[in-house]
Parts: structure tokens; C-alpha cells; sequence
């Protein structure tokens, strides 16, 4: 079956349409050019590629070159009792399935929110159509509904130690996955851009939408601090290759005071 990717955000759609309404949406955005549309063949055409690369123990990246639409990088976790597939990429090749696999059997594939859907549903059926988990509060985004997708809301344990939850946020539906098992058993929260990891590695944001640089309120930003602070976690991946190796619990914490302070007007001094 022929499926549409777009090209800006690579989210796999089942049909064209004259714009991506992702890339529509405030929180994203539409080239000066207009929109574009690929396949999957083309884009092997073109000459792009899957890798799977390690992270920590238990812990992989999968990322394409070139980066295939916004370019996130794809978690793969694993553990004795099955793996999640986090944040699935918009590209997919034989190679890197065949990586996967080898790495234990896939029991679930999810996104934490509708930027990041990639080509889920032909990640699922390449890999032996385990559920594509989406956010009930977020389903209508989805542009390739199949037979493999189901919704879910508040909280699900999809294994032993690994926890999808749902602070919200960047969007109604936005998750984190935690797992506990990670960073050596002190915790690694994956956030998406939920909680995205800044470039100094000592602080994160949140942000409405991070490209067109909308802000989250100080109500919210609390709100989604609070929900995190429930799980144990040491460490935190981002939706690219952004991480805060240590201390991550308590970088959110102050890195929430610090947004809510700013937005409330308490430093407005020093502007």
C-alpha cells in the first residue's frame, strides 16, 4: 500500500492532501515553498538510510540519514520481558528492522506526540504489528489510521518497570516514558519535547511550540513538572540527541521554578 510522508514533519499520511495539517498547526510550520509529499521509495531512492547506534545499556537511537523530516531520534528500550519503540522515525529500511529485531521482540510503538508519529504504522507492520499506542485526547492528528493503532490516556504500565504517562503540555495528549531500569537503575526519563533537554545540558523547557517560540504558562509548566516528579529518574533523553546525563529530576524542578518565575514577572527588573 502507497502511504504519503511529509516532508517537513514526516509523519506518514494515507492520503495527499494540499497541506499537512501537523505542519499547519501553530506549534509547527509549512515551507515558504509550500507543501511536499515523498514515499517511502523515493526517499530510499534518494539515498537515505536507518542506523541503530547504542545509548546506554538496554538503551538505542535510531536516527536516518539524511534526517527525515523534523529528524528526532527514536528510542529503542529494552528489557527482559519485551521492547518500546519511543518516538518513532519518519524512514524505515530493511537493515535497520532487521537491527531491531535482533534486539528482542517489539511489544509497543509510541510517539509522544503528533510530531513525532514518523511512519509508526509502517514501523508496527515491518515489525510484526505490535499496537501504535496514541493519545486519546490527541488521535484526531493521526493521518494513517490502521487496524495496528489504539488509544490510550493517564497512565499505562506497557512493561514491568516501563511507565507511559501523560503530563500534557506541548500537546494535550504529550507522554513521557519512564524506565526505571535505566541510567544503572537510578531512572531515565525519555520526554519527547514534552520536557525538551537544553544545549548546556544543566536545564530543559517547555514550550507550546519550539520552533515558532510559543511559551507554556506557569500553570502548566507546574502541572507537568509535578506529574514527573512522582517517578525516580536520573537521567533525561530528549526527542534528538539533547540529554541531561545527571540529576535530572531535580534540573526539571529548578528549570520549572526558573520558566514560572520569568513568565510571572519576577525579574522583569533585569529586562
Amino acid at each position: 500500500m502507497t502511504f504519503w510522508i511529509c516532508r517537513t514533519c514526516g509523519v506518514e499520511h494515507a492520503e495527499k492532501t494540499d497541506v499537512c495539517q501537523i505542519c499547519a498547526d501553530e506549534r509547527q510550520w509549512v515551507p515558504a515553498a509550500g507543501q511536499a509529499w515523498s514515499t517511502l521509495d523515493e526517499l530510499a531512492a534518494e539515498g537515505y538510510e536507518a542506523h541503530l547506534e547504542p545509548l546506554e545499556r538496554d538503551l538505542y537511537a535510531i536516527t536516518s540519514t539524511p534526517n527525515a523530516g523534523i529528524g528526532q531520534q527514536s528510542k529503542l528500550v529494552c528489557t527482559p520481558d519485551g521492547n518500546v519503540l519511543w518516538d518513532p522515525i519518519g524512514f524505515v529500511d530493511e537493515p535497520v528492522v532487521e537491527a531491531v529485531r535482533r534486539l528482542g521482540t517489539v511489544v509497543a510503538v509510541v510517539a509522544s506526540h503528533p510530531h513525532m508519529y514518523g511512519v509508526q504504522v509502517e514501523w508496527s507492520r515491518r515489525l510484526g504489528n505490535p499496537p501504535v499506542l496514541v493519545a486519546a485526547s490527541d488521535v484526531h492528528w493521526l493521518g494513517r489510521p490502521d487496524p495496528v493503532v489504539g488509544t490510550w490516556s493517564d497512565e499505562h504500565e506497557l512493561l514491568p518497570g516501563v511507565t507511559l504517562s501523560q503530563p500534557g503540555g506541548h500537546f494535550p495528549g504529550s507522554a513521557v516514558l519512564h524506565w526505571a531500569a535505566g541510567a544503572d537503575g537510578r531512572g531515565v526519563l525519555l520526554s519527547g519535547d514534552t520536557i525538551f533537554a537544553n544545549p548546556d545540558r544543566r536545564s530543559v523547557a517547555f514550550m507550546r511550540s519550539f520552533p515558532n517560540h510559543i511559551p507554556l504558562s506557569a500553570a502548566v509548566v507546574e502541572r507537568v513538572t509535578s506529574h514527573v516528579e512522582r517517578f525516580a529518574f536520573d537521567r533525561l533523553y530528549g526527542n534528538f540527541a539533547n540529554v541531561v546525563d545527571r540529576d535530572a529530576r531535580a534540573v526539571v524542578r529548578a528549570s520549572a521554578d526558573r520558566h514560572i518565575a520569568w513568565v510571572r514577572g519576577d525579574h522583569d527588573d533585569l529586562t
